[in-house]
């Protein structure tokens, strides 16, 4: 635990609308679940959270299929993001489009 993966990302309400994350893993129990803590790298590497964290819970249904449950946290997002960004962030369709999207880059890899 504690390792960071980066990501980048889009937001139309997001003000640069184009940016990263850096991500902070707080949860890890292979194969069933990943949790991570969302944030930005500032000068000098100093990592910032958001006040969010994000969890996947994964069950296995057959050789190649797994049920994904999400679940997130926001209670702690300060009111100055608030101003500029709702929660939840994205749509329900967000999650199928990302996991499409991880599926197409497992199966390219």
């Amino acid at each position: 635990m504690g390792q960071v993966f980066r990501m980048g990302m889009y937001h139309p309400d997001h003000p640069l609308g184009v940016y990263q994350v850096a991500n902070q893993v707080h949860v890890l129990d292979p194969p069933r679940a990943i949790g991570w803590r969302t944030g930005e790298e500032k000068e000098g590497g100093h990592m910032e959270f958001g006040g969010w964290t994000w969890r996947d819970d994964l069950v296995p249904l057959g050789p190649s299929e797994t049920e994904v449950r999400l679940m997130y946290d926001w209670s702690a997002v300060p009111a100055s993001i608030r101003e500029y960004l709702g929660f939840p962030p994205f749509g329900a369709g967000h999650l199928v489009g990302s996991l499409r999207h991880l599926a197409a880059l497992a199966a390219d890899g």
